[in-house]
């Protein structure tokens, strides 16, 4: 007979998870994660990186870290070929590059002899990033055109060391090496001792292009000291050479005027990608845990009395991009569309509102100088409401200032509720644990809802060591009636806006 009903055996992909930053991971394997039924990934891939798994996907910690090993290489070996022979696409997720200190080479073996497909995915390695991110360039025409990579794991007092420590003091390169905290000061005596002058300028750098990236530097002769005595630890990587000197001229990512800054974003899930972009390029450390999301009421009876009305109003106002998204939808949801809003003059609350609705290919006809409810009622007021009729998409639970203001202005306002916020589950216990663990610098607030949730969900944590930064004065009353004291506050209620009023609270350029 054929292989009939044999089961296919399955890929196993060694990825390299790049240096910390996840944005240095690259596309495809970013593509591979997404798609792998089985994910093994060692302790130094990046938690942002193993969000993009299945949520069906078999996540496996194999990691090793300060000598503790999860899984014996041999059992990582095995389970990378059980996986696979049981039909499954497996992602093997290593920091760095897999083929530099990573085993990729021997793990790669392993599979050619049991038959298994594999492919090889590169990485880009702490021992190119991490000197780039500190300012450092690993060759340069004034001091080295030579890089000699090492690795440090090694007890330096073993028979035969893998590592020629007398050739590479002697040759002048730049060299670079990889797990070599533990025995930092043999690793450097055995430098020494190969004659390496013990002025030679030294980087050592921990977590290199993250937010929380450390650098010190000294020489060959006081690294050891200096290290001891700032507490730097594993995971780190050593440079030595003349090109560390390039690093007090060249150190850009240390010098952005956010950096290293802990804040928690608490938007909605979909909403806060734009937030944390900003605050990452100002080199913050970024924690999004949403303390609000948007359920569409899209059937609800109060929507549907509310569209009803829709052909007799005179204004369609939209006071969040959440309620232009989920208009557009209770539209579809009864056989319409955008072209429902022919004829009807649009308002939106502020900039990012206003450019949701052109999104869509209409006009806006107002946007109000002070970007709140009461803002938009004075302009509204601008252009005549008295027997006019104003449909107002917004949340169930939003504040009444807008409509009662429009009513004593002698016009009426339609309420069409077409979403609710709740808590989303989850992030309470997420908060919580990054109060306690004084991890929060800053709490970032976009609307009263997001400060009420959070103040829910932090029951119990305490909250007066973090500044709060407020998007407006709606928001920042809300905080203040909880207990809250608001230290930022742009004069304009944008996004951009509230990122720059951080960072000039900081006072970097």
């Amino acid at each position: 007979m054929s292989g009939k009903g044999k089961k296919k055996i399955g890929t196993v992909y060694l990825v390299g998870a790049g240096p910390g930053d996840p944005e240095l991971v690259t596309l495809k394997a970013k593509k591979l994660i997404e798609s792998a039924d089985v994910l093994l990934y060692d302790f130094l891939a990046p938690q942002e990186v193993l969000d993009w798994a299945s949520p069906n996907a078999e996540v496996i910690y194999v990691g090793k870290h300060g000598g503790d090993h999860t899984l014996p290489q041999e059992t990582i070996n095995s389970l990378l070929v059980k996986k696979a022979k049981a039909g499954k696409r497996v992602v093997r997720l290593k920091g760095g590059d897999p083929f530099i200190f990573g085993r990729g080479g021997e793990e790669a073996e392993v599979l050619v002899n049991a038959g298994v497909p594999f492919e090889m995915i590169p990485g880009i390695s702490s021992a190119i990033a991490a000197p780039l991110y500190a300012g450092i360039p690993l060759t340069h025409r004034s001091n080295t055109s030579s890089i000699v990579l090492v690795t440090g794991h090694e007890t330096p007092d073993k028979d035969c060391s893998a590592v020629p420590w007398n050739k590479i003091a002697s040759g002048g390169h730049t060299i670079v090496i990889l797990m070599g905290m533990k025995y930092l000061r043999e690793n450097i005596q055995c430098l020494l001792d190969g004659g390496i002058d013990p002025d030679t300028p030294v980087a050592i750098i921990r977590w290199g292009t993250r937010p929380d990236q450390k650098t010190i530097t000294a020489t060959v002769a006081t690294i050891a000291d200096e290290a001891d005595r700032t507490g730097i630890k594993a995971p780190a990587i050593i440079v030595i050479g003349d090109v560390v000197q390039h690093r007090e001229r060249l150190k850009w990512f240390e010098a952005k005027p956010l950096f290293g800054r802990r804040i928690l974003v608490t938007r909605t899930r979909e909403q806060s990608s734009d937030l944390a972009l900003l605050l990452k390029e100002a080199g913050a450390f970024v924690y999004e845990v949403p303390t609000i999301e948007i359920v569409p009421t899209l059937d609800s009876a109060k929507v549907k009395s509310a569209l009803d009305k829709l052909p007799g109003c005179d204004w369609v106002v939209l006071t969040s991009v959440n309620g232009v998204k989920l208009l557009v939808e209770a539209l579809r949801a009864r056989g319409g569309d955008v072209r429902d809003l022919a004829g009807k003059r649009i308002a939106a609350i502020g900039p990012a509102t206003a450019k949701a609705i052109e999104d869509l290919a209409l006009k806006v006809d107002l946007v109000p100088k002070e970007y709140k409810a009461e803002g938009l009622a004075e302009a509204l007021g601008k252009k005549g409401v008295s027997g006019k009729r104003f449909l107002l998409a917004r949340a169930s639970a939003a504040r009444d200032a807008l409509p009662k203001k429009l009513k004593e202005l002698g016009g009426e306002a339609v309420i069409a509720p077409v979403y609710d916020t709740r808590a989303p589950a989850g992030s309470a216990r997420k908060i919580k644990e990054l109060l306690n663990k004084g991890k929060v610098e800053i709490a970032v607030f976009t609307s009263s809802s997001t400060v009420r949730n959070f103040m829910d969900m932090a029951h119990g944590a305490d909250t007066s060591k973090i500044r709060i930064a407020s998007i407006g004065p709606v928001t920042t009353q809300t905080a203040r009636e909880l207990g809250l004291e608001v230290s930022i506050q742009p004069a304009e209620y944008t996004i951009p806006a509230l990122v720059n009023s951080i960072i000039e609270f900081y006072g970097k350029p």
